[in-house]
């Protein structure tokens, strides 16, 4: 069974690295270091998120992984949605691959690579873990849903999350 799952795994990243390299004639871009502790990477961003009043914004996968540079590619190519990241979240992108699954980091965040890469991870500036968001959900056809993107980062801000006084 383990030799199956190692097979598989295998060729997953095979055809990742084919999805990379056939993105639109992009060059696939190094989002991800696999040398990055990710217990490190979270306590960095919390104490950030803790002096700016932000949350934490985890995507959590690979430089193998054609979704992971889709997203960064769609996020960055949005002026409103790069402004509402860069207004209420701190950005971390955390690795995930055979030479450095991050696997305390995993398992602090609740195991979210259950859902597939990439897979976005909310930390409040205390350190604890708020949402964990399926990428699935934020697809439309062969790419992202600008709406279904904007509306999970607005949903999750610190202060979309504050209750309206009365």
């Amino acid at each position: 069974m383990i030799r199956s799952i190692s097979i598989s795994f295998i060729l997953f990243l095979g055809l990742q690295a084919t999805f990379i390299s056939d993105l639109e004639g992009q060059e696939a871009k190094k989002l991800y270091d696999p040398s990055l502790d990710g217990m490190k990477q979270i306590s960095e961003a919390v104490a950030k998120a803790k002096a700016s009043g932000k949350h934490v914004l985890i995507q959590f996968g690979g430089n193998w992984c054609g979704w992971c540079i889709k997203f960064d590619a769609f996020c960055n190519a949005d002026a409103e949605i790069s402004k509402v990241i860069t207004d209420n979240y701190i950005p971390v992108k955390m690795n995930f691959d055979p030479s450095n699954k991050n696997s305390a980091a995993n398992e602090y965040m609740g195991n979210p690579m259950r859902f597939g890469f990439p897979v976005f991870i909310i930390i409040d500036s205390g350190g604890k873990v708020i949402h964990i968001q399926d990428s699935a959900l934020l697809e439309d056809g062969q790419g992202y849903s600008r709406q279904k993107v904007l509306n999970f980062f607005r949903n999750w801000t610190s202060a979309a999350l504050v209750p309206a006084k009365k």
